[in-house]
């Protein structure tokens, strides 16, 4: 059995989040969160079992726990090259914990690479905050692989692509590449039980057992199949079944999914008193990324 399949097997019940938390970071990772009108699963593990990979990951909750932020960010290059990146989008993550708007984050974030791009750096993202008194999801998607949206009241899952620009400027560009990159956002509502899917390019770069690319519609047709009653088990069953398409699949790079789920959940009275106060504080910092190279599998 592999260490993916080792790992993605176990049923990950979320625990709760603290409010005005950031988590997340750049190393092997498979933890479930609970924060007020969401549940969040994250796996990660990067590229050849190194200690830090190139796919970078966080989780915010602000002050009352009303807005989570979630980002997933695949930076070229692996290892600790990309633990400087890692440092930097969760300092961005942490300035804008209590914004519901996620414009700033991603012009903040285009700027950093652009101002990288004399040493080659590039990332592809994918940006979403939702606001749970409004059940609004609001994303961003910077060149990145297209998530996956489950509506539990049709049983049906779909792909959220980017709405199409209203001139002909160049937009969602991979970060880094063009310094005057407009991102679109795309908004919709999510009921009790939806869910969306989020991945690294591990997963659409994976491929058939005919020996083609599975891409956008080959995955889509691997999740359709999974048991969507079960949330916890949800990525482990996708990892399964890419996996039972070409054992040497999901081999090649970094890997990370994020699986996020609607719940009737509400923020507790005592957050609700202490959000004014928590507003002026620091966001604690739950983060774990690898400041300089290690030795392979180092904790």
């Amino acid at each position: 059995m592999s260490t993916i399949e080792k790992v993605a097997r176990r049923d990950i019940e979320p625990e709760r989040m603290q409010c005005m938390e950031v988590w997340g970071g750049n190393r092997e990772t498979d933890r479930g969160f609970e924060m007020p009108g969401l549940a969040t699963w994250v796996y990660s593990r990067p590229h050849l079992q190194a200690s830090s990979g190139g796919d970078v990951y966080y989780l915010s909750s602000c002050a009352s726990g009303r807005i989570t932020r979630f980002l997933l960010a695949d930076v070229m290059g692996h290892g600790a090259g990309a633990s400087d990146t890692a440092r930097y989008l969760r300092d961005l993550m942490r300035k804008n914990i209590n914004l519901v708007k996620q414009t700033r984050l991603v012009r903040s974030m285009n700027q950093q690479f652009s101002d990288a791009a004399e040493r080659g750096g590039f990332a592809t993202a994918l940006v979403g905050t939702y606001f749970a008194p409004r059940r609004s999801l609001a994303l961003c998607n910077a060149g990145h692989p297209y998530p996956m949206l489950y509506r539990a009241a049709k049983q049906e899952w779909s792909v959220i692509q980017r709405p199409e620009p209203a001139s002909k400027a160049l937009v969602d560009m991979p970060l880094g590449i063009i310094r005057e990159t407009d991102y679109l956002m795309t908004e919709t509502r999510l009921e009790h039980g939806d869910m969306l899917l989020v991945f690294s390019d591990a997963v659409p770069e994976s491929y058939h057992r005919r020996g083609s690319l599975l891409g956008t519609d080959g995955t889509l047709t691997l999740v359709q199949q999974l048991d969507a009653s079960r949330p916890a088990e949800l990525i482990p069953g996708l990892l399964e079944l890419i996996l039972k398409e070409d054992p040497n699949n999901l081999m090649q790079d970094d890997l990370t999914l994020m699986l996020l789920q609607a719940r009737d959940t509400h923020p507790t009275l005592k957050d609700n008193l202490l959000a004014p106060f928590r507003i002026f504080g620091r966001a604690t910092d739950a983060t774990r990324w690898t400041p300089e190279r290690q030795v392979s599998g180092e904790d």
